[in-house]
């Protein structure tokens, strides 16, 4: 019986740096639009006041093989406290007889593997003269998008806004020494970006197309729920919209539905799917001055593939602790 190896925080964040994580998600991104990958709709349980919920999110990879499932507990109230919003476990099980293999931490994958989606997008999608970053909220995923950023455009300008001054101003000195510069307002931060990350964990829109510039690339990773959204109708109808999967994005993305909902966008306004870019089935950006989206939900094959990298490499660098199991 294989043994069960455990790794940690630390393991994870030690297992999968960020340019390696941006190869592996675009790479799981090609594998799913060429269709090698079975990916169910997560399922989710809110505890009966609303303060938290469970989600379950299982699903197959064909290239690499993997299969497994992601277990996570979702508190936006952590926003701002010791505890990370995200946290769970992401399982592996061996692909030819289905025992389990690995138990990784699924809060510092998410944060990593996130990020790095927004990378591939924003490698396939944002000018390559594009430096002039902003972000919109101080949380784990902006320290992890920031990252990103700066691993596949040559950025010269950061920007950050928070609805908490004190946390913006901690995230700036925590970059050091690179220049962020905290930012007042939500306008103030994205005035002239060619780059914007939204981060936070709004409710109702914080990002209004008014603001963007001609040219400008979006990554929307903050709200991932049918009912809440970080841009507001003008921002996703002035995109070229891009998503991680179709199917997610038309039953759970409320930036995308509530757009429709307002009749500003039909169903036709997704114009494809990160892997469909990646593949080169459908164009990415057409012209400078288009403004292109990148609507990330977060999907299950991202789990599976950024743990099948760390435990391959868990296993060659003999990292983790290794436990009898069955």
């Amino acid at each position: 019986m294989t043994p069960l190896l455990v790794l940690s925080r630390a393991d994870v964040e030690r297992l999968l740096p960020m340019p390696a994580c941006i190869d592996v998600i675009a790479d799981a991104m090609r594998a799913t639009s060429r269709g090698a990958a079975v990916l169910p709709l997560r399922n989710s349980v809110w505890m009966p006041d609303r303060t938290g919920m469970i989600g379950l999110m299982p699903g197959f990879l064909g290239e690499p093989k993997s299969l497994g499932l992601k277990v996570v507990s979702i508190f936006p109230g952590n926003h701002g406290t010791q505890f990370d919003s995200h946290q769970g476990v992401v399982m592996l099980f061996d692909t030819a007889h289905g025992s389990p293999i690995a138990v990784l931490d699924a809060a510092s994958i998410t944060a990593i593997r996130t990020a790095a989606a927004s990378g591939a997008a924003t490698r396939a999608l944002a000018r390559d003269d594009a430096a002039d970053l902003a972000i919109l909220g101080s949380g784990v995923q902006a320290v992890t998008h920031l990252a990103a950023m700066r691993a596949v455009r040559p950025i010269q300008r950061v920007r950050i806004w928070s609805r908490s001054p004190e946390h913006a101003h901690r995230f700036a000195a925590a970059a050091a020494p690179l220049a962020v510069e905290v930012m007042p307002t939500v306008r103030a931060a994205v005035e002239g970006a060619t780059l914007i990350c939204t981060t936070t964990a709004s409710r109702e829109p914080i990002l209004e197309g008014a603001w963007l510039s001609p040219g400008a690339h979006i990554n929307a990773v903050g709200a991932c729920f049918a009912a809440t959204r970080e841009l507001d109708t003008a921002a996703v109808a002035r995109s070229r919209l891009i998503v991680d999967r179709r199917e997610s994005t038309l039953a759970e993305s409320g930036d995308f539905l509530l757009a429709r909902a307002d009749g500003a966008i039909t169903d036709a306004h997704i114009a494809g799917e990160l892997g469909d870019i990646l593949l080169g089935n459908v164009p990415g950006r057409q012209s400078a001055d288009q403004i292109t989206l990148y609507k990330s939900l977060g999907i299950a094959i991202q789990d599976l593939a950024s743990a099948h990298y760390i435990y391959q490499q868990a296993l060659a660098l003999g990292v983790g602790t290794s436990i009898p199991f069955g």
